[in-house]
């Protein structure tokens, strides 16, 4: 009686907090008595990475969204191509040449590898390291608990990529709708936004809708990105510039000062100030010290468990790049 009393309250509990990651058969500590030392050896070999280049931690948080984006957060974003699938994610305009990181889930995983052959999913090393770039790229200030319990997807499609991931020159109503899409809120799509905080852009990202024709951008900054980028970027000649040019190597709150200050770099960042409602959050959390690293760490765990595969639905990949055979 007691046993299905509790299973009744998980039940409830998953009805009536839909993003619960529990609901999605997600732990924390889920491979305690499996592998008990994946997180540390996880974020061992972040730490080795971000500390000689923060661009790379940049890449592993985009890297985690990027992937729960497209087929669920299944590890599907790592898939090198194959003869039978010569166009996987990796290679999607989104994702090529701009997404970094991939060596470092190659390093963790081979890690794992060694201490727990066959038990941990690349999935769930993307989601860690995600979380463990975080960490040190805040200073310790975001600390999240990520569950953990993903399996390995076998599918791969750059179209998928294209169709999923909002671009940079998204306005309010299609972001809004693309992180519908996905279970998540309009003030979850506000707060994952704040990841602009760190890392770099392409010039081609944002010269054509934000400095080549009129737009809300600071005159001064706009002059400022035209003397990095060229009138007309190609693939020979696409510089990169910082997208927070205040604290470029901190995962802070700056990127919402500066929202307010009209100094960012793509319409999807101006965008937030397109409602009353969106500009109040980007206010609250550019204003209160604390408030947006705490929402920041509940919306990881919540994008972390968009369309998780269970059972056979997946795999543990031996390698994270290739399917198991």
């Amino acid at each position: 009686m007691a046993a299905a009393s509790l299973k009744l309250s998980v039940a409830l509990a998953c009805v009536l907090l839909l993003s619960s990651a529990a609901c999605h058969g997600l732990e924390v500590g889920y491979y305690k008595k499996t592998c008990p030392r994946v997180e540390a050896i996880v974020r061992d070999e972040v730490k080795k990475f971000v500390y000689k280049n923060a661009g790379i931690g940049a890449g592993l948080i985009r890297m985690f969204f990027h992937d729960c984006f497209v087929q669920g957060c299944d590890g599907s974003v790592l898939l090198d191509p194959t003869p039978t699938n010569p166009q996987p994610e990796k290679l999607s305009p989104p994702n090529f040449p701009s997404l970094r990181g991939f060596e470092v889930i190659d390093a963790a995983k081979d890690a794992v590898e060694k201490a727990c052959p066959g038990v941990v999913s690349c999935a769930d090393i993307v989601a860690f390291a995600g979380r463990d770039a975080a960490y040190f790229l805040s200073k310790m200030k975001v600390k999240i608990n990520m569950p953990a319990g993903r399996l390995d997807g076998r599918v791969s499609n750059s179209t998928e990529a294209l169709d999923n991931l909002p671009p940079p020159f998204f306005n309010l109503d299609q972001l809004v709708a693309s992180f519908a899409a996905k279970g998540l809120s309009a003030e979850d799509m506000v707060v994952l936004s704040g990841a602009h905080t760190i890392g770099v852009s392409h010039c081609s990202s944002f010269v054509s809708d934000r400095i080549a024709v009129t737009s809300d951008i600071d005159g001064g900054f706009a002059n400022f990105l035209r003397r990095r980028c060229p009138a007309n970027p190609s693939t020979a000649n696409d510089p990169t510039v910082n997208q927070d040019v205040v604290t470029p190597n901190a995962l802070d709150n700056q990127y919402y000062k500066n929202v307010l200050a009209h100094k960012v770099l793509f319409t999807s960042d101006a965008a937030l100030l397109t409602t009353p409602v969106t500009t109040q959050m980007v206010r609250d959390s550019a204003n209160i010290p604390g408030q947006w690293e705490a929402k920041f760490n509940k919306a990881m765990i919540k994008m972390g468990a968009i369309d998780v595969k269970t059972g056979k639905q997946g795999e543990i990949r031996r390698k994270c790049r290739v399917v198991n055979h």
